[in-house]
């Protein structure tokens, strides 16, 4: 088993020489369907990124009536705290408002007329941070219900479209990536179809001489292993030598917090090699099939 499996592998290196421009048209379009899904994979991720980053700051805001106790106050922060939907729970003074106010003002180059008031118009508050924005409702409901809280501020138009943004776009991102890799399959198998019948007398020697189809077809396999696997890596190469450019392009186009393409790294990796070795064997597999039930 041992000795044919080196001999396997080293029928496919030799191969893989012999028609060597058949081999590196194979390696090239596998290169470029690799690019291919490696732009989609790293948009979407940067997407998806952008929605988890805008999601995160979706909050429940509850002003609290002026006459309410600081007892009482600090009573519901933690009865809401302790709900398992609460991230976390801030109360925001009437001074921090106000205070925030101004510095907001401040950076949009904004004239303060918050000084010719004779008093602070703002209210205390308690900010809500969830786990995820999809319990929204809930916390609310709950907050409406406190004798303490005036108002409560809501998002619920913006969460709705917030949620229904992310769904399709994580739905969307995946059927393309699956699209993608069907195409390079499809691709693929015809490539490596053409080098087995380029090949076509060699594999009638073989089977006149009496050799079984596993010994005519692994070769073959490993062939397109090799260029799955040589596509994957150059694909790799071109990909970090583009990390710079890429990734201030995802800091320009999303415009939120920096989007390192080391975070993506793992994952680029196993998609681009799993995939370009994958597709590499497959396709051998079915264009070497094909030909010998024929």
């Amino acid at each position: 088993m041992i000795s044919f499996l080196f001999f396997s592998i080293r029928r496919a290196w030799q191969g893989f020489w012999r028609n060597a421009l058949m081999s590196l048209a194979a390696t090239a379009t596998m290169v470029l369907m690799l690019l291919l899904l490696a732009g989609f994979f790293i948009i979407q991720t940067g997407l998806l990124a952008a929605l988890d980053f805008t999601e995160q700051k979706v909050e429940v805001v509850a002003d609290i009536f002026d006459n309410a106790q600081p007892s009482q106050i600090e009573e519901l922060r933690q009865r809401v705290l302790s709900l398992p939907e609460v991230a976390e729970v801030t109360f925001v003074s009437r001074d921090e408002a106000l205070a925030r106010f101004r510095e907001r003002l401040k950076e949009q180059g904004e004239e303060d007329l918050s000084k010719a008031l004779d008093s602070n118009p703002l209210h205390a508050s308690l900010e809500v941070k969830l786990v995820t924005p999809e319990v929204f409702g809930d916390v609310v409901g709950m907050l409406r219900e406190e004798r303490i809280v005036e108002k409560v501020k809501e998002q619920q138009k913006l969460v709705d479209e917030l949620l229904t943004v992310t769904n399709v776009l994580r739905t969307a991102g995946t059927v393309l990536l699956v699209v993608v890799g069907i195409i390079a399959l499809f691709i693929i198998v015809n490539t490596i179809r053409l080098a087995v019948f380029a090949r076509a007398d060699e594999i009638e020697i073989m089977r006149l001489v009496g050799a079984s189809d596993a010994f005519i077809r692994w070769p073959f396999v490993f062939e397109g292993a090799f260029v799955g696997f040589l596509g994957a890596v150059l694909t790799l190469v071109v990909l970090a030598l583009a990390a710079e450019p890429i990734n201030g392009f995802m800091l320009e186009f999303f415009q939120v917090l920096p989007i390192e393409v080391g975070s993506m790294t793992r994952g680029l990796v196993t998609l681009v090699m799993g995939t370009g070795v994958g597709l590499g064997i497959v396709g051998s597999w079915v264009s070497v099939r094909t030909y010998l039930i024929r």
